[in-house]
Protein backbone atom coordinates (compact mmCIF):
# COMPACT_ATOMS: atom_id res chain seq x y z
CA UNK A 1 0.00 0.00 0.00
CA UNK A 2 1.09 3.39 -1.44
CA UNK A 3 0.91 5.07 2.34
CA UNK A 4 2.87 6.27 5.36
CA UNK A 5 3.48 3.90 7.80
CA UNK A 6 3.74 4.57 11.16
CA UNK A 7 2.38 8.27 11.36
CA UNK A 8 -0.70 9.92 11.63
CA UNK A 9 -1.89 11.74 8.28
CA UNK A 10 -5.30 13.27 6.94
CA UNK A 11 -6.10 11.90 3.31
CA UNK A 12 -7.92 15.28 2.72
CA UNK A 13 -5.04 17.28 3.55
CA UNK A 14 -2.55 15.15 1.21
CA UNK A 15 -4.79 14.68 -1.87
CA UNK A 16 -5.93 18.84 -2.59
CA UNK A 17 -7.33 19.49 -5.92
CA UNK A 18 -5.79 20.97 -8.83
CA UNK A 19 -7.97 24.09 -10.53
CA UNK A 20 -9.95 22.70 -13.28
CA UNK A 21 -8.00 19.31 -13.16
CA UNK A 22 -9.64 15.74 -11.70
CA UNK A 23 -6.65 13.82 -10.05
CA UNK A 24 -6.65 10.15 -9.44
CA UNK A 25 -3.84 8.22 -7.28
CA UNK A 26 -3.59 4.66 -6.67
CA UNK A 27 -2.80 3.19 -3.51
CA UNK A 28 -2.85 -0.22 -3.64
CA UNK A 29 -3.66 -2.78 -6.38
CA UNK A 30 -3.82 -6.73 -6.72
CA UNK A 31 -5.50 -8.22 -9.65
CA UNK A 32 -8.68 -6.67 -10.02
CA UNK A 33 -8.68 -4.84 -6.76
CA UNK A 34 -7.68 -1.17 -6.28
CA UNK A 35 -7.82 1.02 -3.47
CA UNK A 36 -7.44 4.65 -5.07
CA UNK A 37 -7.68 8.70 -4.14
CA UNK A 38 -9.62 11.11 -6.22
CA UNK A 39 -9.39 14.91 -6.21
CA UNK A 40 -12.04 16.27 -8.29
CA UNK A 41 -11.84 20.81 -8.64
CA UNK A 42 -14.44 23.12 -8.97
CA UNK A 43 -16.73 22.49 -11.53
CA UNK A 44 -15.05 19.15 -12.53
CA UNK A 45 -16.59 15.80 -13.32
CA UNK A 46 -15.61 11.90 -14.04
CA UNK A 47 -17.89 10.85 -17.17
CA UNK A 48 -20.64 8.38 -16.06
CA UNK A 49 -19.38 5.01 -17.25
CA UNK A 50 -20.54 1.14 -16.66
CA UNK A 51 -18.59 -1.02 -14.43
CA UNK A 52 -19.75 -4.88 -13.81
CA UNK A 53 -18.57 -4.75 -9.74
CA UNK A 54 -19.57 -2.04 -7.01
CA UNK A 55 -17.42 0.72 -5.62
CA UNK A 56 -17.35 1.82 -2.53
CA UNK A 57 -17.07 5.76 -2.07
CA UNK A 58 -15.94 7.35 0.99
CA UNK A 59 -15.92 11.57 0.63
CA UNK A 60 -13.47 13.10 3.04
CA UNK A 61 -13.99 16.81 2.32
CA UNK A 62 -16.14 18.69 0.25
CA UNK A 63 -19.45 18.01 -1.46
CA UNK A 64 -20.08 16.07 -4.94
CA UNK A 65 -23.18 14.21 -7.14
CA UNK A 66 -23.49 10.74 -8.28
CA UNK A 67 -25.14 10.37 -11.30
CA UNK A 68 -26.89 7.66 -12.77
CA UNK A 69 -29.32 8.38 -16.61
CA UNK A 70 -32.43 7.73 -13.49
CA UNK A 71 -30.98 9.24 -10.31
CA UNK A 72 -28.63 11.89 -8.48
CA UNK A 73 -27.59 11.02 -5.14
CA UNK A 74 -25.56 13.72 -3.44
CA UNK A 75 -23.27 13.03 -0.59
CA UNK A 76 -21.37 15.73 1.86
CA UNK A 77 -17.88 15.31 3.60
CA UNK A 78 -18.13 11.68 5.91
CA UNK A 79 -21.06 10.50 3.22
CA UNK A 80 -20.21 7.45 1.69
CA UNK A 81 -21.52 5.03 -1.40
CA UNK A 82 -21.87 1.96 -2.68
CA UNK A 83 -22.64 2.32 -6.50
CA UNK A 84 -24.40 0.30 -8.58
CA UNK A 85 -23.18 -2.31 -10.80
CA UNK A 86 -24.28 -2.29 -14.96
CA UNK A 87 -25.63 0.93 -15.25
CA UNK A 88 -23.71 4.13 -16.15
CA UNK A 89 -22.14 5.65 -12.96
CA UNK A 90 -20.60 9.26 -12.87
CA UNK A 91 -19.31 11.50 -10.36
CA UNK A 92 -19.29 15.64 -10.46
CA UNK A 93 -19.00 18.66 -7.96
CA UNK A 94 -19.30 22.66 -8.08
CA UNK A 95 -17.58 23.09 -5.02
CA UNK A 96 -14.52 20.61 -4.78
CA UNK A 97 -14.67 16.75 -3.60
CA UNK A 98 -11.54 14.48 -2.32
CA UNK A 99 -12.57 10.58 -1.50
CA UNK A 100 -11.31 7.28 -1.40
CA UNK A 101 -12.71 4.55 -3.89
CA UNK A 102 -12.51 1.15 -2.89
CA UNK A 103 -13.31 -1.69 -5.80
CA UNK A 104 -16.01 -4.60 -4.14
CA UNK A 105 -15.68 -7.51 -5.97
CA UNK A 106 -16.35 -10.74 -5.25
CA UNK A 107 -17.07 -9.66 -2.14
CA UNK A 108 -19.22 -10.52 0.74
CA UNK A 109 -21.52 -7.05 1.91
CA UNK A 110 -23.32 -6.75 5.28
CA UNK A 111 -26.85 -6.30 4.52
CA UNK A 112 -26.92 -2.89 6.58
CA UNK A 113 -25.11 -1.45 2.97
CA UNK A 114 -27.50 -1.03 -0.23
CA UNK A 115 -26.11 -0.26 -3.48
CA UNK A 116 -27.54 3.32 -4.62
CA UNK A 117 -28.30 4.47 -0.67
CA UNK A 118 -26.16 7.46 1.10
CA UNK A 119 -24.88 6.75 4.31
CA UNK A 120 -22.18 7.56 6.82
CA UNK A 121 -19.87 4.92 8.18
CA UNK A 122 -19.87 6.22 12.06
CA UNK A 123 -23.61 5.64 11.66
CA UNK A 124 -23.96 2.16 11.17
CA UNK A 125 -23.19 0.92 14.65
CA UNK A 126 -23.79 2.29 17.80
CA UNK A 127 -21.73 2.83 21.25
CA UNK A 128 -22.48 0.45 24.15
CA UNK A 129 -21.51 0.95 27.46
CA UNK A 130 -18.00 -0.91 28.32
CA UNK A 131 -17.92 -2.63 24.71
CA UNK A 132 -16.53 -2.67 21.53
CA UNK A 133 -18.74 -3.43 18.97
CA UNK A 134 -16.98 -4.60 15.67
CA UNK A 135 -18.90 -4.86 11.99
CA UNK A 136 -17.31 -6.77 8.67
CA UNK A 137 -18.95 -3.90 6.34
CA UNK A 138 -17.04 -6.32 2.92
CA UNK A 139 -14.79 -9.03 2.60
CA UNK A 140 -12.94 -11.09 -0.10
CA UNK A 141 -9.82 -13.32 -0.20
CA UNK A 142 -7.26 -10.25 -0.87
CA UNK A 143 -9.11 -7.36 1.29
CA UNK A 144 -11.63 -6.59 5.06
CA UNK A 145 -13.10 -3.82 5.68
CA UNK A 146 -14.09 -3.02 9.22
CA UNK A 147 -15.79 -1.08 11.48
CA UNK A 148 -15.71 -0.57 15.28
CA UNK A 149 -16.42 1.44 18.10
CA UNK A 150 -14.80 1.67 21.21
CA UNK A 151 -16.57 2.28 24.95
CA UNK A 152 -14.49 5.32 26.83
CA UNK A 153 -11.62 3.23 28.59
CA UNK A 154 -11.88 0.38 26.10
CA UNK A 155 -9.02 -0.91 23.59
CA UNK A 156 -7.81 -3.45 21.62
CA UNK A 157 -3.97 -5.34 23.03
CA UNK A 158 -0.98 -5.45 21.20
CA UNK A 159 -1.16 -7.90 18.54
CA UNK A 160 -0.23 -7.67 14.56
CA UNK A 161 -2.40 -8.11 11.59
CA UNK A 162 -1.49 -10.66 8.41
CA UNK A 163 -1.45 -7.67 5.85
CA UNK A 164 -1.17 -3.79 5.48
CA UNK A 165 -4.04 -2.28 7.21
CA UNK A 166 -5.14 1.66 6.76
CA UNK A 167 -7.07 3.01 9.50
CA UNK A 168 -9.80 6.13 9.05
CA UNK A 169 -10.80 8.03 12.24
CA UNK A 170 -14.51 8.05 11.88
CA UNK A 171 -15.69 9.99 15.71
CA UNK A 172 -14.14 11.09 18.20
CA UNK A 173 -10.45 10.73 19.48
CA UNK A 174 -8.17 7.52 19.97
CA UNK A 175 -4.15 6.38 20.53
CA UNK A 176 -2.72 4.25 18.01
CA UNK A 177 0.42 2.25 19.81
CA UNK A 178 2.51 1.00 17.09
CA UNK A 179 6.08 -0.77 17.15
CA UNK A 180 6.26 1.15 20.57
CA UNK A 181 5.29 4.43 20.21
CA UNK A 182 1.83 6.15 20.63
CA UNK A 183 -0.20 8.51 18.06
CA UNK A 184 -3.26 10.29 19.16
CA UNK A 185 -5.92 10.70 16.14
CA UNK A 186 -8.75 11.99 15.87
CA UNK A 187 -11.90 11.86 13.49
CA UNK A 188 -11.26 13.15 9.69
CA UNK A 189 -7.39 11.66 10.58
CA UNK A 190 -5.51 8.25 9.11
CA UNK A 191 -2.74 5.40 9.71
CA UNK A 192 -1.02 2.88 8.18
CA UNK A 193 -0.07 -0.43 9.73
CA UNK A 194 2.96 -2.54 7.73
CA UNK A 195 2.24 -6.36 7.48
CA UNK A 196 3.09 -7.91 10.67
CA UNK A 197 3.70 -4.61 12.46
CA UNK A 198 2.61 -4.95 16.14
CA UNK A 199 -0.15 -1.97 17.36
CA UNK A 200 -2.79 -1.31 20.01
CA UNK A 201 -5.42 1.12 19.98
CA UNK A 202 -7.08 2.71 23.05
CA UNK A 203 -10.25 4.86 22.94
CA UNK A 204 -9.90 8.61 24.25
CA UNK A 205 -13.50 9.12 25.25
CA UNK A 206 -15.76 7.14 23.15
CA UNK A 207 -13.58 6.24 19.30
CA UNK A 208 -15.17 4.97 16.19
CA UNK A 209 -13.02 3.71 12.96
CA UNK A 210 -12.40 1.97 9.86
CA UNK A 211 -10.03 -0.34 9.40
CA UNK A 212 -9.07 -1.60 5.62
CA UNK A 213 -7.17 -5.14 5.56
CA UNK A 214 -5.33 -5.81 2.35
CA UNK A 215 -4.41 -9.72 2.18
CA UNK A 216 -1.80 -10.98 0.24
Amino acid sequence: MKEKTGKVFCIAENNQPVAGCTISREIYASGQDYISYFSLAENTDISAEIYSYHKLLILHEGGMEVYTDKDVFTLKSGDCILTPTDIPVGMRTNTKAIYTEISIRRNTMNNAIKAGEVFKLAELLPYQEGKIINMDVAHNEKMKFVIMSFDEGTGLAEHAAPGEALIFALDGEGVIGYEGEAHPIKAGENFKFAAGGKHWVKANGRFKMALLITLE
